[in-house]
């Protein structure tokens, strides 16, 4: 017999049927919300992806048509979708030393159609991934690539991961990371504003060019010289070791030109200002080595296929003596690029190495890091001493060598000097003067002052002797004449200074 409900058991009920009531449709809601907010993201993010398909705004699925293309000056983003989509046979690669190139130059020269692919400070790694996309392509004939010793040295971990490997492969499984990119815009907004300031990226033959930046010229060189010495000292102690250097030379360089030997490939060393190997040979000599090194080793490994051409500009000095060219120690101006381009295309023997040139440019350099000096006017000069002595002659070499503003002259040190020609020296401290005395001749001189005493009269030196450490340093051609030497300043180009002193 069933227990009839009281009401109170009856309301107890009642109310629990409407609180799962109540539970049921909450929790549906929440689900039918949950469902209606995912289904939200979801087209939101499908729109943005297909806006993003639709406006590619690096150019990545297609070369822009129905607006005006504008170049992301990020090159690392940029370069994918120009390598894909852009009608091209000739490539450049390379780092910074590669941006100032222009394309109409490069088809002029090497009769072709130029697409730049330059990446500031890249590794060869990165230039890899751009140079096998273009190639996978089939588009290039040509390839024009500079090489950063510094390129071939281990790449920081963490800048690698930064990568966009997405764009470099050809997964489209992956294209959701450029898709759902909104970084992507945020290089939009910025390269827009960009165009709108310096029109610097509003077409291809100027993109990545710094050339109109300006910032070039000897004093800001050689204000970044003076610093160097001290930034730098440090950078040798944890140096590549050179087994590493040509490791990544062959996975990201040679394999290439073996791989695609339909293509011609013109490879090219560039020229660093003198004071840029200078700082790398005095704060960091294992580096400075190895890139002489590494200069004439990949010129062998490439030398024995027949797609690849080196040419070596590290010692051209009509560039790398004018500092008015550079912007720092390393970066040339446009016209410098423009010589090399032409210089490339018409195969010059003078930077076109070979079997038997090879170890010449190395040992060209050296000799200018020897000889070279600064005057006071910010010029660099090739200070080339000789000592002729009846049918012979000889190089002199001095431990210091000072430049002088205007005059074909040269300072040396005083006892070196006076041992080279058999001269004799001596010092009077009271009177401050320094006495050279030669074949009964003297020359009687005191430092900071240009007038002198030859022989009982009064001369007038092309430059007046200085202290520097203790040392006296002479005016080496008016000294030598005074002294009744025969001394002849000649300028073979505009940037050597040759004196000959004659004995006899």
């Amino acid at each position: 017999m069933q227990t009839p409900l009281t009401p109170a058991t009856a309301n107890d009920r009642a109310a629990s049927r409407r609180i799962r009531e109540r539970r049921r449709l909450s929790s549906a809601a929440w689900r039918k919300g949950t469902v209606r907010f995912a289904v939200s993201v979801l087209l939101l993010i499908a729109v943005f992806c297909l806006a993003t398909f639709l406006f590619d705004p690096l150019q990545f699925y297609r070369q822009a048509t129905w607006y005006p293309p504008i170049f992301s000056t990020q090159e690392r983003y940029q370069n994918p979708g120009l390598a894909r989509n852009y009608d091209y046979d000739t490539i450049i690669l390379g780092t910074s030393m590669t941006e100032n190139f222009l394309p109409s130059v490069v088809d002029k020269a090497l009769h072709g159609k130029t697409l730049k692919l330059s990446m500031e400070g890249s590794m060869a790694e990165e230039q890899y991934k751009i140079a096998d996309l273009a190639l996978r392509t089939g588009k290039p004939k040509q390839v024009l690539w500079g090489l950063d010793y510094f390129a071939f040295k281990h790449q920081d971990p963490a800048t690698a991961a930064d990568f966009p490997d997405y764009l470099y492969d050809d997964d489209w499984t992956n294209d959701y990371r450029y898709l759902m990119n909104v970084s992507v815009y945020e290089m939009l907004a910025k390269d827009v504003l960009k165009m709108n300031t310096t029109r610097t990226n509003q077409d291809l033959e100027h993109l990545y060019n710094w050339n109109a930046s300006g910032g070039f010229g000897a004093a800001k060189v050689l204000a970044a010289y003076s610093r160097a010495g001290e930034e730098e000292k440090y950078f040798g102690l944890n140096e590549d070791p050179l087994d590493q250097i040509r490791q990544s030379f062959e996975t990201n360089v040679l394999s290439l030109v073996k791989r695609y030997p339909d293509v011609q490939f013109l490879f090219f060393y560039p020229p660093y200002s003198i004071l840029r190997q200078d700082v790398w040979k005095k704060t960091n000599e294992t580096r400075y080595r190895n890139q002489l090194e590494m200069s004439g080793w990949m010129y062998r490994q490439l030398a024995a296929l027949p797609n690849a051409k080196v040419y070596d500009f590290q010692a051209e000095s009509d560039w790398t003596y004018d500092l008015d060219l550079y912007k720092d120690l390393s970066h040339y101006a446009q016209d410098v690029n423009t010589g090399i381009a032409e210089a490339i295309g018409r195969d010059d023997p003078k930077y076109r190495m070979t079997d038997e040139n090879a170890d010449s440019f190395a040992d060209k350099l050296e000799e200018q890091l020897q000889r070279f000096v600064i005057t006071p006017d910010d010029q660099v000069l090739d200070a080339d001493i000789e000592l002729a002595d009846g049918g012979n002659k000889r190089e002199l070499s001095f431990s210091a060598v000072s430049g002088v503003s205007g005059a074909d002259e040269l300072l040396v040190p005083a006892k070196e000097f006076a041992a080279a020609v058999g001269a004799s020296l001596s010092w009077q401290e009271s009177a401050r003067t320094l006495t050279l005395t030669l074949g009964g001749r003297k020359l009687a001189m005191t430092p900071d002052e240009s007038a002198a005493v030859a022989n009982g009269r009064s001369v007038t030196l092309d430059a007046a002797p200085k202290l520097v450490s203790g040392s006296t340093r002479i005016p080496l051609r008016s000294v030598a004449e005074s002294l009744g030497l025969a001394a002849e300043a000649t300028r073979p180009d505009k940037h050597t200074l040759k004196l000959t002193v004659s004995l006899r």
